[in-house]
């Protein structure tokens, strides 16, 4: 009992020291222009340390977590400590899942052996998530060789399990490249990304060029719309192909292949007019799954708003007035987060009632993180639509790591009840640190916003609402060979460098300005 009670006290008073180091400038500042320190990072893994039973270690355990976490990720602070908190968390979470093997550095999904995982208790279905997530890395050797490993590694074994779940492998790969600049990493892989294409249309292809896949294997399984033995047409991986053929066009472009070039050029605007023309029910303001017969499903799902995630859909209101759905509580606004199906739909949570991975429903963080990406797309590349601003995906946002909890602990499970925030296999040691989505790739990329380009121009495109913060601060970002360091100070009493929005580049100051808003900078000479 004493035991049990000195435990609590221990958690509660770290708890209370952080919290109280986010909110006291003294603790919490640094000058502009120079490093935000580690020591905050220090008190969150202690913390999360502290909580933790840590039954399964691999490459970097909990004692190195904190030296491991400062040498790679890019440090952050933000007035929303709900935010701030499960930023750090995530990255603590997505460190338990490397590890280090003779085929090269790998990531796991589960943190316990699975009977569907392939090598080394490999998965693929959230394969782009962890590259997304993990391009932030400075050291490039993890995702590097993670890469590699599913590339060509996976492919010997006697059962390849890249191809078990649909993947925008292709789309990440690119994406990693905007962050790294690494241009010959892209020249090695770019054979075995076009074979890999080739192989889902050989797999997946039907006549017309759209691609079918059964909801199981869209990692989705038990879903309104879907099936494990029906040829659906689903937003899913079609979307996901249009993403593969875009990415695989210019990485051609990138390397001087015309030839593919030209190949993935066409077959990206065939996948675009398909699931406009063939997935999108104008009926219902949706795009949703065709089923071989062709009817529509009749069930707006999470997985509608994926197009978005690839800026798929043309820039026209009739597509836009989707986002609708994304604030109404009939639709897929839930006290515990997104839903993967619309509340009002008769089959709403029927199919598996938390005893199976069900979609029909259920808050999934894999699905809030493709919804959550979309969103950021359609605001910063779309114009607007009514009652859908930066305030929504904030408070989305803001929800998503609200549900980072359970029993009062950080925690990040597979999936919960939308009402009560209960993780429907919570208690299930499978689901613990259930790496199957982003949450740090969400704060830098959209809610900071910093875009990754080809070119030399640094673009930040901040997702928060006016008024809503009165400093923040992300620093040692590692983007094309150069440290970043991004931070606003309304008062300039936080940072003590002056008031407004402030860019650095390897501590030279590269952007200044009053307003926190979209900004575009040549990082070229300087």
């Amino acid at each position: 009992m004493k035991k049990c009670f000195y435990r609590v006290y221990i958690i509660v008073l770290l708890t209370a020291v952080i919290l109280c180091s986010a909110a006291n400038p003294c603790i919490a500042q640094s000058p502009a222009g120079q490093s935000l320190t580690s020591a905050k990072l220090q008190r969150y893994i202690s913390y999360f340390n502290s909580i933790d039973t840590e039954t399964v270690r691999n490459l970097v355990t909990n004692s190195q977590a904190a030296d491991w976490l400062s040498k790679n990720i890019p440090l952050f602070e933000c007035p929303d400590t709900t935010i701030e908190k499960v930023y750090y968390y995530r990255w603590w979470t997505f460190r338990k899942h490397l590890k280090q093997t003779p085929d090269g550095y790998v990531f796991t999904e589960f943190i316990i052996p699975m009977n569907h995982g392939g090598k080394y208790n490999t998965i693929s279905s959230a394969l782009g998530h962890h590259i997304y997530e993990g391009r932030w890395l400075r050291d490039t050797q993890y995702i590097n060789q993670y890469i590699r490993f599913w590339l060509y590694a996976d492919k010997q074994t006697p059962k390849p399990h890249l191809h078990a779940f649909s993947s925008w492998l292709q789309d990440a790969v690119y994406h990693y490249y905007l962050v790294t600049g690494d241009k010959s990493f892209i020249q090695q892989n770019l054979p075995a990304l076009d074979a890999d294409y080739r192989l889902w249309e050989e797999e997946k292809g039907l006549p017309d060029g759209s691609f079918w896949q059964f909801d199981v294997r869209d990692a989705m399984e038990e879903s309104i719309s879907g099936s494990r033995k029906d040829k659906n047409v689903r937003p899913t991986i079609n979307s996901y192909m249009y993403g593969n053929a875009v990415a695989l066009a210019r990485m051609a472009a990138l390397t001087g292949n015309d030839t593919l070039q030209k190949r993935y050029g066409q077959k990206a605007v065939q996948l675009k007019k398909i699931v406009q023309q063939y997935l999108w029910n104008d009926t219902a303001s949706f795009f949703e799954v065709r089923h071989p017969d062709g009817r529509f499903a009749g069930a707006r799902e999470a997985i509608g708003f994926i197009p978005w995630y690839f800026k798929l859909p043309d820039n026209q209101p009739r597509y836009g007035r989707q986002w609708k759905e994304l604030i109404d509580p009939a639709g897929f606004d839930a006290p515990w987060g997104l839903t993967t199906a619309e509340r009002r739909h008769p089959l709403f949570r029927t199919h598996g009632s938390g005893h199976s991975c069900e979609w029909d429903g259920a808050v999934w963080p894999f699905a809030t993180t493709q919804t959550l990406r979309g969103l950021s797309n359609f605001l910063t590349s779309y114009g607007s639509q009514p009652g859908i601003n930066s305030a929504v995906f904030y408070r989305d946002l803001h929800t998503y790591a609200w549900s980072h909890q359970k029993r009062g602990l950080p925690y990040l499970g597979e999936y919960q009840d939308e009402k009560n925030g209960e993780w429907l296999k919570g208690d299930n040691p499978r689901s613990s640190y259930y790496n199957h989505s982003g949450f740090a790739d969400l704060v830098i990329s959209d809610l900071i916003g910093l875009k990754p380009r080809p070119d030399s121009v640094l673009e930040i495109y901040p997702l928060i609402p006016p008024g809503k913060w009165d400093w923040f601060y992300l620093d040692k970002v590692s983007y094309h060979g150069r440290s970043l360091a991004v931070f606003y100070d309304k008062t300039g009493n936080r940072y003590k460098k002056g008031k407004g929005f402030f860019i650095f580049a390897d501590g030279k100051q590269l952007y200044h300005g009053d307003a926190l808003r979209r900004i575009t900078v040549d990082m070229a000479g300087r």
